[in-house]
């Protein structure tokens, strides 16, 4: 959980980063879309791990909290960098894309290992092979629903 955990804390970060430090308008508006469908996402499954956890409400209270404050936590630190932040420099545009995929890695990481990989290797699932059809259709379904939306954003 501890991974699973760091990993959303960092990634949110970055994406608020990137969110803060943009200028455009039309770079903004589509961030805030996706980072909208995003952020609901990656908390409902955030938050069905801290439910199977167990953990005793303090902790859990303290892990939506965390999850809730670190986008804008990122968001004000691309603000306070934005003075300073020439997005169309050579530095900047490669600082963009080595903190893009870090957080593409990340979430790809969490959501295969963490998330994934736990609910399939679950013996409900193993035994039962309309639930893992279920399960891979609803996987390419919200992968497709997904794709969509960056298409559009």
């Amino acid at each position: 959980m501890k991974v699973l955990e760091a990993g959303i804390v960092i990634h949110s970060v970055i994406i608020g980063i990137s969110l803060g430090v943009s200028m455009n308008p039309k770079t903004i508006k589509p961030l805030i879309v996706a980072l909208s469908f995003h952020q609901m996402f990656e908390g409902m499954g955030l938050g069905s791990c801290i439910t199977e956890a167990k953990f005793k409400v303090t902790k859990v209270a303290a892990l939506f909290i965390l999850f809730s404050l670190t986008t804008p936590i990122g968001i004000a630190i691309g603000i306070g960098i934005s003075n300073t932040y020439d997005e169309n420099s050579h530095l900047a545009l490669i600082l963009q894309g080595i903190l893009n995929a870090a957080s593409a890695g990340i979430l790809i990481y969490m959501a295969l290992v963490d998330l994934l990989a736990m609910d399939f290797m679950k013996s409900k699932v193993q035994k039962s092979s309309k639930l893992q059809l279920i399960a891979f259709v609803s996987i390419l379904l919200g992968l497709g629903c997904m794709s969509l939306l960056a298409k559009w954003a």
